[in-house]
């Protein structure tokens, strides 16, 4: 059992203002395995306080003095990093292999490539103004469960190199690692301030953030329902407010592509993290000719996707992270049967030898149509809907007709014809043919996907103001 009693605020460990505490279950067995304070809107203020103290000291430093506290937390971290991934595995139910990958060398990567991205901060000249950029002030950061790290340090990375100063709460259901990022916050010695972390419930801390008049900018990660309220508050102070959300992302398999490569693709994007990805791939969009090839494919290529102890080392999915949406899932796919899609594998009862833990098996439909339920909304779980389509011109229409738009995905023999299709997609980012992850290539979404973008220089460019100083004509 672990016990985090404390917050850290103003470079300290401080006790919270309320008795009460957020229990964090292992969703693999469904036990307590830690707790942690329920912070209140007074440690809010307290942080806020703290980080508007440290800011004008903290902006005015040498830039390449914050990347190299920065480069210092990846080392502390990278010290730490198999207790990472086992603290991840434990508090979130990933396999421990995919932790180690994902959820901790990739935020590693990612502190150490804003660490050197130090020529994003050069002045410009247009005639006779100076163009300078400047740190937007007191960031707060509201972070997700489904990748804990990585979703903290885009924001907290390229926040800290900016020149901002960051309050910090992590979900409740996955905080732990965020209390290990303190702790090595801690022991490197970032100036007070600098750097504070507030647990709590969204609707207590989460919402006493982005009402606070002293934050400048609400970064936030979740589902779409709460980046419309973290907006609504937001909107009272006119705050800067940057939002990744929810997806519904579509596979478009051309009447040309290598099927088979673009089926094991997208099953093994649509089911990684247990489904708990916010770009997944949850539509494949097939053309009637191929149809029937395409759902066998899925069925057989479904059956690799082995279910179980993500501690054990042989499951490729682990649990989802609460009961709570272990149900949601669950509810989703007998949504699906109910509107008369075709169940081809998996199903809403319990995987077989698995009596703890919420685990769904890894289901895959087919017959859907596009005003169909699992087609149109998002179910955060290992769920993916094959859908049939005419002609490019329906497939392109299919794709877009969604109120989201955050990934997508292009599968032809021809890349020319690919990237024609790729640019009439209405999402912020589109894979060609099992296209790489790129982890300085921008990432967000259109429409009810959020705004604003994350990795790289135009995750960084979200914590600047522009400046522009005029002076005479000469």
């Amino acid at each position: 059992m672990i016990i985090r009693d404390r917050l850290y605020i103003d470079g300290q460990w401080v006790t919270a203002a309320g008795q009460k505490t957020l229990q964090v279950v292992n969703p693999a067995t469904e036990e307590v395995i830690a707790a942690v304070p329920a912070g209140t809107a007074a440690d809010a203020a307290a942080a806020v306080r703290a980080a508007r103290a440290a800011f004008a000291d903290w902006a005015a430093a040498p830039l390449e003095e914050r990347a190299a506290w920065l480069k210092k937390l990846a080392a502390g971290l990278q010290a730490r990093a198999e207790e990472l991934a086992t603290l991840i595995t434990a508090e979130l139910g990933m396999p421990l292999d995919l932790s180690r990958s994902i959820q901790t060398a990739m935020p590693l990567d990612i502190i150490e490539g804003y660490a050197d991205m130090l020529d994003c901060f050069q002045d410009e000249h247009i005639d006779s103004a100076l163009v300078v950029r400047e740190p937007v002030g007191v960031v707060a950061c509201i972070t997700p469960w489904n990748y804990p790290l990585l979703q903290v340090v885009l924001k907290v990375a390229p926040a800290l190199l900016a020149g901002c100063t960051v309050v910090l709460k992590p979900s409740e259901l996955t905080p732990l690692d965020a209390f290990l990022l303190a702790d090595v916050v801690a022991e490197v010695g970032l100036p007070a301030g600098v750097f504070n972390l507030v647990s709590g419930s969204g609707e207590e801390v989460g919402e006493a953030l982005a009402r606070h008049p002293e934050v400048d900018m609400i970064s936030f990660t979740g589902s779409t329902r709460a980046g419309r309220r973290v907006s609504e508050l937001g909107a009272a102070t006119i705050k800067r407010v940057a939002l990744e959300l929810g997806g519904k992302s579509p596979a478009l398999v051309l009447d040309d592509a290598d099927l088979s490569a673009a089926i094991e693709a997208t099953l093994d994007n649509c089911f990684i993290n247990s489904g708990q990805t916010c770009d997944a791939m949850t539509r494949l969009l097939v053309p009637e000719a191929l149809y029937e090839r395409a759902v066998a494919m899925a069925t057989e290529g479904a059956k690799a996707f082995t279910v179980g102890d993500p501690m054990g080392g042989e499951a490729k999915l682990g649990p989802l992270v609460s009961a709570r949406q272990q149900q949601r899932v669950r509810d989703y796919i007998q949504k699906g049967i109910a509107e008369g899609a075709q169940l081809l594998c998996g199903g809403s009862e319990q995987p077989a030898g698995l009596e703890l833990g919420y685990y769904v098996q890894p289901t895959v439909f087919c017959r859907v149509t596009p005003e169909m339920t699992i087609a149109r909304e998002e179910i955060f779980g290992p769920v993916l809907s094959i859908i049939s389509y005419k002609d490019e011109e329906e497939a392109v229409r299919i794709a877009n007709d969604t109120d989201y738009g955050l990934a997508a995905a292009v599968w032809s023999a021809d890349e020319q014809r690919a990237h024609a299709v790729a640019r009439r997609l209405r999402a912020g980012q589109v894979a060609i043919n099992g296209g790489a992850d790129n982890l300085i290539a921008p990432f967000g979404g259109y429409k009810q996907s959020g705004n604003g973008r994350e990795m790289g220089r135009y995750g960084l460019e979200e914590f600047f103001e522009v400046k522009a100083i005029l002076s005479p004509q000469k």
